[in-house]
């Protein structure tokens, strides 16, 4: 496990080649945005080598909020030959491990309950399934486009 500092083009061509695993409505990110994901101070960016190659990428996002430092683990994927070798639990680990060191209070994360094998790697981390409604607005979208300014008109 180590932390992409600097996105080279080994990592850039990792992550161009993760994310579609990850998602097939996400937009393979370009090599700016890599390089903006590598470089920010609230995003650490997770890499695992298997047999010499990236195999897996995990996002630890830490932000300070009034409440006390969070942290939210995103983007898990590890590449389709590299599933079932522990790829995935030991980037988790290590993301667990350097949000306990920065002090954050708690550490989330979603997936989908059709990802069983993430789902029970999550529970078997001590991550606990919440009841809570998670929403989502996408800037740009035609619901809710008018908002309100601070006299209450559009």
């Amino acid at each position: 496990m180590y932390e992409a500092g600097t996105c080279d083009g080994e990592v850039l061509a990792a992550v161009q080649r993760l994310v579609p695993q990850l998602s097939t409505s996400a937009t393979v990110p370009t090599a700016e945005q890599v390089a903006e994901l590598c470089e920010a101070e609230a995003t650490v960016l997770l890499l695992a080598r298997l047999d010499g190659a990236i195999a897996g990428m995990l996002v630890l996002v830490l932000f300070r909020l009034p409440t006390g430092l969070r942290a939210w683990i995103e983007d898990v994927v590890v590449d389709g030959d590299a599933r079932g070798r522990g790829v995935g639990e030991a980037l988790s680990r290590e993301a667990l491990r350097r949000a306990r060191v920065a002090g954050a209070v708690t550490v989330d994360l979603t997936s989908r309950p059709s990802r069983v094998a993430a789902v029970r790697l999550y529970e078997r981390l001590g991550f606990e399934r919440r009841e809570t409604g998670v929403y989502r607005h996408r800037p740009g979208g035609t619901a809710g486009d008018s908002v309100a300014g601070p006299e209450g008109r559009a």
